[in-house]
């Protein structure tokens, strides 16, 4: 591939560098094109958060319970293992991904250039990218992530130059959600060539490293000459409907009814049993979960005991509760968040701290809800009582009592 493919000047201002992200030759034309046109400014597809890590080798504090709390513990997990298949295929070409932005920075101090942070925060990318998505996306976006992660075929390297990694994966998860795919790709052009064309009125020169797959989009947003409006970009906004919340409320309002029928029965027995059925099946599935994750003996112990309770509350997850508990067991510090960058394997990944406490989170999660529909179908199958029938009986006979 030659270098007009992932070199366009716009005008005598901006000069885009395409790359791949896992790329020596993308690593060596990045230095060349900077020392041979020794810009005022070199800008870089890195936000702040990202541009830390990189450069200090270490990402930033995370507090794993205020993760859990804010039930982001899915999209904390996305993050993380999109970062760990990136790095596995690096690793397969022996090159560090973000080496390419690293050598951006070392060539940009050689040559005397300021260095630009272009892209957004990539939190609100995440989450924008999240919000996007329904449950059934999501939960396909996952399984493609995993299985991708066992994936054997063979990568052409020389072919990301067309499309950077994160592109590439993009382009999978376009086949899953279209409309998901502008909050991580179109977006952030947008956004970064606004940032472009705001530092262009301060600098005479700018070379630009982004991922070869931003290049055309960024062109033609810089084309338009106008700055689009950033701060709409960096929005997150909340749906007005739920639907995880109306599914949560809804089945909170069936099994109450359900509950309430069982209690207006009268039978002692039934009651106790529609009870221990309740208990055990989300108790079970819920513990089930906890162990699958790897999860402590107090947290698998928690994840049983609380299950039944947090499935009639939909303000409380069973995965906040065990997923605490797993932090205050193994007690996660950033050394740890730090060890991510450097996993291996799907087993580095399980070992670690960190990543073993947002995997109890989420696996409770998942076996607490099925425990729910599994309940709900126990508890009706054990009554064999017609509530709609009953309440209306109890309500006739108190009106005419």
């Amino acid at each position: 591939m030659n270098d007009e493919n992932i070199r366009e000047n716009i005008d005598e201002r901006i000069i885009l560098v395409g790359t791949a992200h896992v790329s020596k030759k993308s690593i060596e034309q990045v230095k060349e094109t900077i020392l041979s046109e020794k810009p005022d400014a070199v800008a870089i597809e890195l936000d702040e958060k990202r541009f830390f890590a990189l450069v200090h080798k270490k990402a930033q504090e995370i507090s794993i319970v205020d993760v859990i709390k804010r039930g982001e513990t899915h999209l904390l997990l996305f993050q993380l293992l999109l970062s760990y298949f990136q790095r596995k295929v690096g690793e397969k070409y022996g090159v560090t991904p973000g080496e390419e932005m690293l050598k951006a920075i070392e060539v940009a101090k050689e040559v005397g250039a300021d260095i630009l942070l272009i892209d957004r925060d990539i939190s609100i990318t995440f989450k924008r990218f999240w919000s996007s998505l329904s449950f059934i996306e999501k939960v396909k976006l996952f399984v493609s992530l995993i299985v991708s992660l066992f994936h054997k075929e063979e990568i052409e390297v020389d072919e990301l130059l067309k499309e950077d990694i994160i592109t590439a994966m993009v382009s999978e998860f376009e086949k899953i959600s279209p409309n998901a795919v502008n909050a991580l790709i179109k977006e952030r052009d947008t956004y970064m060539a606004g940032k472009l064309l705001q530092f262009s009125k301060r600098y005479n020169k700018i070379v630009a490293v982004v991922g070869a797959g931003h290049v055309n989009g960024i062109k033609e947003k810089l084309k338009g000459g106008e700055i689009p409006d950033l701060d709409a970009l960096l929005e997150v906004k909340q749906s007005r409907f739920n639907l995880a919340k109306t599914i949560g409320y809804s089945i909170f309002a069936f099994v109450a009814i359900i509950f309430i029928s069982v209690l207006l029965s009268l039978n002692t027995e039934l009651i106790l049993k529609a009870f221990i059925y309740w208990f055990l099946i989300n108790g079970i599935l819920s513990a089930l979960g906890a162990l699958l994750a790897r999860g402590s003996p107090l947290s698998i112990l928690s994840a049983f005991l609380f299950a039944w309770l947090t499935s009639l509350n939909p303000a409380i997850a069973a995965g906040w509760i065990s997923g605490i508990v797993e932090a205050w067991v193994r007690k996660p510090t950033s050394k740890d968040l730090e060890k991510l960058s450097e996993a291996r394997s799907i087993r580095d990944l399980l070992d670690n701290k960190f990543f073993r406490v947002l995997l109890v989170a989420a696996l409770t999660n998942l076996g607490s809800m099925i425990g729910t529909f599994i309940g709900i179908y126990a508890v009706l199958n054990l009554t064999g009582i017609d509530i709609t029938e009953i309440l209306k009986n109890r309500i006739a006979s108190m009106i005419h009592f």
